[in-house]
């Protein structure tokens, strides 16, 4: 595992930046601008990625070259007699690298499909130009998917319905997936999408700050109970801050889930985030950052500036710990920093942290072979040992519960149990809750986080003016 260096994440962040200003890159390091969460894959996947091959941008032109490349791509993959599969996905440097490693193996293990690919520059861009590509009849076969994007696209049935695949499949294991991610490419009885991959927020904690602070890290059992011990590491000048959430809504929306909170109604027609659970929540907080001064929160910089910001103090020891991706673990040096899931908020409450699962999509257009092959690339790069191959090269959760079996990963967690963090916190992790309005909630919630974590803004005041403008958000989409 490499060494996180600040300065020369800090020179690629930034170098990544200039490139994506320069190509037209929308964010790059295959994020979506909708998350915080993922911060691409580890320090090296700042580099904006550019389309390995002339793939859509919406207009008339280059859904022809589109179409044309994928024509030209189908007769170099026929020539052997093998039916093309086409991927479309998003990445940063070292997810593609694992991605195309895949693929090729893949695409050595059998002789009935062949699968070629084309990066996009992040799930956003990949989402619109999918959309385009099945409005213009030259989609892919396959795509990596957020799980809103999928669910949109499946709610319009623009994807295959795998259930009969499975059913189909005597070797496929549906037990074996962890629920928390399957589950969000299931409608009732249709499977729209498998799972590729997971991502969560844990703690990082500085080991010598918690050791002279005599802490033992896996006794914290409370988010209650981390703000003593920050108000301690402060007061006894052991670091400057006890503790730094990361910036945006992320993190204190999972605090928000571990205290009850919800974000709408059963019934899909009230906004909650308003509710007692949250205030309580979002408001301690605030006094932590700004009345106690226990804890800071890093923004703005560039690109993922922020992000890095807050790494650093962990590591260096001005904080004693920060709230991370899963992701960060492949630019975390572990005999300096510790990892432990998210605990509940207080002792009345349980741990329910938000897991998301990035999704793979087979397109409900393309021809029924293609469709097969699509599921057997799904199946393949989803199998325990193609698992382990991406969690262990990028820090992200595995979905198969098998993969901590494969020899692999069972060495490598042997001397670094702290990538099994992740993939236990998502053993009782809750599915981030469904934005009906197409992400205006999130907004909302965004800007009431900023309020709240920058400005020093009441948390009631600031929630009460997301949830009037999330209802109203809210009642436009029901009324239609």
């Amino acid at each position: 595992m490499r060494k996180f260096n600040k300065n020369v994440v800090k020179k690629i962040a930034a170098g990544a930046l200039s490139t994506a200003m320069l190509m037209g890159a929308l964010t790059g390091c295959g994020v979506s601008t909708s998350s915080t969460e993922d911060t691409a894959d580890n320090a090296d996947t700042q580099v904006a990625e550019t389309t390995t091959s002339d793939a859509s941008n919406g207009t008339d032109s280059d859904a022809e070259l589109s179409s044309e490349v994928k024509e030209t791509e189908k007769v170099a993959a026929s020539a052997d007699g093998r039916t093309e599969v086409e991927f479309w996905y998003a990445g940063g440097k070292t997810a593609v690298g694992i991605v195309e490693e895949i693929v090729e193996d893949f695409n050595n293990s059998q002789d009935e499909y062949f699968v070629t690919t084309v990066t996009q520059g992040d799930y956003d861009e990949t989402y619109q130009k999918l959309q385009a590509g099945i409005a213009g009849n030259v989609a892919p076969d396959i795509a990596f998917l957020e799980d809103e994007a999928a669910k949109s696209l499946a709610d319009k049935d623009l994807l295959t319905d795998l259930s009969s695949l499975t059913d189909a499949d005597e070797s496929f294991d549906r037990d074996d997936y962890l629920d928390v991610y399957f589950n969000q490419g299931v409608d009732g009885d249709k499977i729209y999408a498998l799972p590729a991959y997971g991502t969560t927020q844990v703690l990082y904690y500085n080991r010598e700050v918690f050791e002279k602070a005599g802490v033992n890290a896996e006794d914290i059992k409370t988010w209650k109970q981390l703000g003593e011990i920050s108000q301690q590491i402060k007061d006894d000048g052991i670091a400057t801050y006890g503790w730094e959430p990361m910036w945006g809504e992320d993190n204190l929306i999972d605090m928000a889930l571990s205290n009850g909170g919800k974000i709408l109604s059963d019934d899909g027609k009230t906004v909650l985030i308003n509710s007692e659970e949250w205030v309580d929540v979002w408001e301690t907080v605030r006094t932590w950052i700004h009345d106690d001064e226990t804890m800071t929160v890093h923004s703005g910089g560039q690109g993922w500036e922020y992000w890095y910001d807050t790494m650093d103090d962990a590591v260096d020891g001005t904080a004693g710990g920060y709230i991370g991706s899963s992701g960060d673990q492949a630019d975390l040096d572990f005999s300096v920093v510790g990892a432990i899931e998210q605990p509940a908020w207080d002792d009345d409450s349980e741990s329910l942290p938000a897991a998301e699962a990035r999704l793979l999509v087979s397109i409900a257009q393309s021809p029924e072979d293609e469709k097969q092959g699509a599921y057997e690339f799904m199946k393949f790069f989803t199998n325990p040992e193609n698992q382990a191959k991406w969690s262990l090269g990028t820090g992200y959760v595995s979905v198969r519960k098998s993969t901590t079996e494969t020899d692999d990963f069972k060495a490598y967690s042997e001397e670094h149990p702290e990538i099994l963090v992740p993939l236990a916190q998502s053993e009782h992790a809750s599915i981030r809750p469904f934005d009906p309005t197409d992400g205006e909630i999130y907004d909302a919630l965004k800007i009431a986080a900023d309020k709240v974590e920058l400005e020093g803004v009441s948390a009631q005041e600031a929630l009460d003016e997301a949830a009037k403008t999330a209802q109203a958000a809210l009642d436009k989409v029901n009324a239609e």
